[in-house]
């Protein structure tokens, strides 16, 4: 799933969800009676978080050269997950937590290898994130995060986990550019379906919906995509769970 579509604006500089212009090369034509023969990710490059309703790999473009703050609310198990995937597709990822212990094994396992660190709550140190070096700061703060001192910048996204709808979710969802949402009680279903605007339908299934499974939303698309579990992840972090 592509986290934000494309920018159809006159300016030429960064493209938002596809990196940078690169070099003028003539362009690829297709013929349209061909078209139905494509088989496209969904998404351009970042990290993989699952497989849509219809089996096709979905795909959160988290490496970009503005600004970009996510929010999940859902379970550690997710959260952990795409920690560790960032980390494979050559991002440094930063953890700011209240409960290092639940973070230990992943950080020791990942750390030297992929550039995973784990911080205090307010003690996460400037990142120097840049285009080379992109980078993933996982605050796992409880359900009232404080402000942060390391924000979202170029090169630099922030994902909050939020274990329910507390008193600072409607904000943080407001402000988020993507909302991830896992299994949640009817009463914080219908606050979200307001907030985001949802289809009934769609609002009345998260009470419903399977671990693993994730309702993401940006300002203009929504798509449930359920995580599967690699064998390591699977020996690191157990089974798909909503809670921990």
């Amino acid at each position: 799933m592509a986290a934000t579509p494309p920018t159809t604006g006159r300016r030429r500089g960064p493209r938002l969800g596809f990196g940078l212009i690169g070099p003028r090369h003539g362009r690829h034509i297709l013929p349209t009676e061909q078209l139905d023969a494509l088989a496209l990710p969904i998404g351009d490059d970042g990290v993989a978080v699952g497989v849509d309703a219809e089996g096709r790999p979905a795909v959160l473009g988290v490496s970009r050269p503005t600004a970009y703050d996510i929010v999940l609310i859902g379970g550690l198990w997710t959260a952990q997950v795409l920690a560790l995937r960032a980390a494979a597709a050559g991002m440094r990822v930063a953890v700011e937590t209240g409960r290092p212990q639940a973070w230990e094994r992943l950080t020791h396992t990942a750390a030297d290898r992929n550039g995973m660190s784990v911080h205090g709550v307010d003690r996460v140190p400037p990142l120097g994130a840049s285009a080379g070096e992109p980078v993933l700061v996982v605050r796992d703060c409880g359900m009232r995060p404080p402000r942060g001192r390391v924000a979202s910048a170029p090169w630099q996204a922030v994902l909050t986990l939020l274990p329910y709808v507390g008193p600072v979710a409607p904000r943080l969802v407001r402000q988020a550019r993507l909302v991830g949402v896992q299994r949640v009680s009817p009463d914080e279903a219908a606050q979200l379906g307001r907030i985001l605007n949802l289809p009934r339908t769609e609002r009345d299934g998260l009470p419903t919906l399977a671990d693993g499974m994730t309702l993401w939303c940006d300002e203009r698309e929504r798509s449930f995509a359920m995580t599967q579990a690699t064998d390591t992840e699977t020996g690191l972090l157990g089974k798909a769970r909503r809670i921990d």
